[in-house]
């Protein structure tokens, strides 16, 4: 029996840059690690790419004035009701800054008690005792004074007091409905990531007269400016005070480049996909992790579909109790060798996700965003099951 399942190595590349042939590049790396650690590149194994570093070889980016065009051009009365932005200096903030140039006057309606994400905007032990106060769009001066003046538990950031500053035409609010930016101004921006579309249909039918989402603006090129089509500025980071990465274009396309030159140079066409943040939420701090607006925008055919996993510690319990451990071994791996694509049984409590999102996590949390320099991570064994040899 086989004693180890799935693995996952973290590929070291060189920096990269706007220009670079980014497939040639982490084939040759591939090969380096492959052929240093004594590994043999499988069909079945699966090559995850950082979205980061896609979106830098393509020079994917955008600046605050960039920004600001498209916020002229969207919201050509100058006003603009910006509503539920993600709380946070890597992911918005810049954002706000473009908005701000664009405008004469923002309004920035924040989320209660926390935004999309699980930021929290008020201590969560005081919602019961301060609900009959939070009716409609609250002032931040109001709310700071109902709420002694939160702070981010785990930042020690005031949002409201960072995204006033963001410029001088900037009012923030606070509210828990998203339709309370019309008592405000009809022309709306939406700040959401996953539950815009929704957001967008609400505040239609409550009477807005302009609405776009963050993947509206720099869905095109603004003046030779990067752009996304799919999701604008969502998805996007901090680069420099006055730039913003954004995610990488093409990515489908990517994968398709990246599997065939690894065919060329090694013999096998591996799994591969594009991937951003990763889709869990901390048990400690209550703050979901996915702030793009996918975990992977671009991946091969088979990791778009979902696993059909036998669930064998219920199998094991309840199946084949009575036998012995070498019966229950015997059994359990016929079971598995057996099952069909359509599913089975025994399936209950397996998690019904996409192997992109699954794989996508796991190679997040792999590569981390930090300092350990690997953006791309090979898994191996990810696909086999306890009835592989």
């Amino acid at each position: 029996m086989r004693s180890i399942g799935t693995q996952a190595h973290g590929i070291r590349l060189p920096i990269i840059t706007k220009g670079d042939d980014l497939p040639a590049i982490v084939v040759d790396s591939l090969a380096t690690a492959l052929k240093d650690n004594g590994i043999t590149l499988r069909e079945t194994d699966i090559i995850g790419v950082t979205e980061a570093i896609v979106a830098k070889a393509q020079g994917n980016f955008a600046t605050l004035d960039d920004i600001a065009k498209d916020i002229r051009k969207k919201f050509p009365g100058g006003t603009v009701g910006v509503v539920f932005p993600i709380m946070s200096r890597n992911r918005f903030l810049n954002i706000l800054k473009g908005i701000s140039r664009g405008a004469d006057k923002v309004y920035v309606l924040l989320g209660c008690p926390s935004d999309e994400m699980g930021n929290p905007v008020m201590d969560m032990t005081m919602i019961d005792e301060l609900e009959p106060m939070l009716k409609g769009a609250v002032p931040a001066a109001k709310f700071r004074t109902l709420t002694k003046n939160f702070k981010h538990p785990f930042t020690d950031i005031d949002y409201m007091d960072l995204y006033e500053k963001a410029g001088s035409n900037i009012e923030v609010f606070v509210s828990k409905d998203p339709r309370d930016i019309l008592t405000l101004t009809k022309q709306v921006l939406i700040g959401e990531t996953h539950a815009r579309f929704r957001t967008a249909e609400r505040l239609k039918k409550a009477g807005a007269e302009t609405v776009y989402t963050l993947s509206d603006i720099l869905s095109a090129p603004a003046d030779g400016s990067g752009y996304n089509p799919e999701y604008g500025v969502l998805g996007s980071n901090l680069a420099t005070d006055e730039s913003l990465k954004l995610f990488p274009r093409d990515s489908t396309e990517f994968v398709d480049t990246l599997r065939e030159k690894i065919f060329q140079k090694l013999g096998v066409k591996p799994e591969a996909l594009v991937y951003g943040d990763g889709a869990f939420k901390d048990p400690a701090c209550g703050i979901w992790e996915l702030a793009d607006p996918v975990v992977s925008p671009g991946h091969s055919p088979r990791l778009g579909n979902r696993p059909n996993e036998l669930k064998i510690k219920y199998v094991a319990e309840n199946v084949v109790g009575n036998l012995t451990s070498d019966e229950k071994r015997a059994a359990i791996t016929k079971m598995i060798a057996e099952k069909n694509e359509k599913g089975n049984n025994y399936n209950e409590g397996t998690t019904p996700r996409k192997y992109a999102d699954l794989i996508g996590s796991l190679c997040d949390l792999m590569s981390g965003s930090g300092d350990k320099g690997t953006p791309v991570i090979l898994i191996r064994g990810y696909f086999d099951d306890y009835s592989m040899e």
